[in-house]
């Protein structure tokens, strides 16, 4: 596996946490850890920090919904568990674009797309794959691109 920035700070992290005997740190960041070591094996690339980035969104995308369908089901204890592994990855990602950040550089792309229905949603969000992967929650972009074209 690559040794690269994003990586040797999880692997301290990992050390860190185990000196100070907090077992959910640990054993989060290892999970990440072994998602990535999966990642590599199942593309046979050596990972790098964006790809470091897309798997700590993904993991954190599904500990929401694991968190939400933990509420439904009234298992607080577990959702809060969710919800502190959510804490722990998120530290090791790139600051996210607060959403009036990410409602400018969606209406720039609306702009410079010539979009304007939702039809053109699609058109939209394959530019904007690229210019936010890492930096902003989909989802979140989806829906500020979802409430911009139907106005």
């Amino acid at each position: 596996m690559a040794q690269n920035k994003t990586l040797v700070i999880i692997q301290d992290a990992v050390k860190v946490a185990m000196r100070i005997r907090d077992k959910e740190t640990t054993t989060t960041l290892r999970m990440a850890i072994s998602e990535f070591k999966k990642e590599e094996i199942d593309t046979k690339v050596e990972i790098n920090d964006t790809s470091i980035n897309t798997i700590l969104q993904r993991m954190i995308k599904q500990r929401r919904d694991a968190a939400s369908q933990f509420l439904e089901a009234d298992r607080s204890e577990l959702a809060d568990k969710e919800k502190r592994e959510i804490e722990i990855l998120s530290v090791f990602l790139p600051k996210q674009l607060s959403e009036k950040e990410l409602e400018l550089i969606v209406s720039k792309e609306i702009s410079s797309t010539d979009s304007s229905s939702m039809q053109d949603m699609g058109k939209v969000m394959g530019g904007l794959k690229f210019t936010l992967q890492g930096k902003a929650d989909m989802s979140l972009v989806s829906t500020i691109v979802r409430n911009l074209l139907s106005r």
